[in-house]
């Protein structure tokens, strides 16, 4: 298992495999409910993850591929190509108009959702891997974890705001707290950071 999802619903958990298979399971009866193989990609799926309206969902692949799928009818609705390398992390934000994408390339690109475009690629330092992304609540703010942790302003330029090192390991993942009044993250380094968001 590569990728693991909650439904909005919390009903459901998405997961993906390297076995290049996704699947539904009911948490509540802890049955999987389906199987579905990506018959598209050689390789296998790296991550996945649930759109807030809980219709679609997207996975990465090994093969440098970004898939949306039906959730109700189990196919793919759009591929986002653009990436080198196995996708790393995906992120939709909360109001699902934009998609983050990360894979073993250095950059972090941006989707609209609405136009199925690419409207930004964030260029990152040479060799520096992105373990994790996500949204805050209201899809201004991008956070992207890594050898350090980093927060990027939405806009035209997609300005750095932040950035936090203080892992002694690459972070593995990272969170906004409620109303962004923090940012968390975990660690390789078995530690979990908070960190002021004023």
């Amino acid at each position: 298992v590569t990728g693991l999802s909650l439904h909005p619903t919390g009903d459901y958990m998405l997961s993906c495999s390297a076995d290049q298979h996704w699947g539904f399971s009911d948490i509540g009866t802890g049955k999987l409910l389906c199987k579905v193989a990506d018959q598209s990609v050689s390789h296998g799926l790296t991550c996945c993850q649930f759109h807030p309206d809980g219709l679609i969902f997207g996975t990465g692949t090994s093969d440098s591929l970004v898939k949306i799928w039906d959730f109700k009818e189990q196919k793919s609705a759009a591929n986002f190509p653009g990436h080198s390398g196995p996708i790393s992390a995906i992120a939709f934000s909360e109001n699902g108009y934009y998609l983050a994408t990360s894979a073993d390339d250095e950059v972090v690109k941006l989707w609209d959702l609405r136009k199925l475009r690419n409207f930004k690629t964030i260029s990152l330092d040479d060799k520096y891997t992105v373990r994790g992304l996500t949204f805050d609540n209201s899809g201004h703010y991008l956070a992207v974890a890594g050898p350090d942790v980093r927060v990027y302003q939405i806009s035209k330029q997609c300005d750095l705001v932040v950035t936090w090192d203080a892992h002694t390991q690459d972070s593995t993942d990272v969170r906004f707290g409620p109303d962004v009044n923090y940012v968390a993250s975990v660690s390789n380094d078995r530690t979990l950071k908070f960190y002021s968001a004023n």
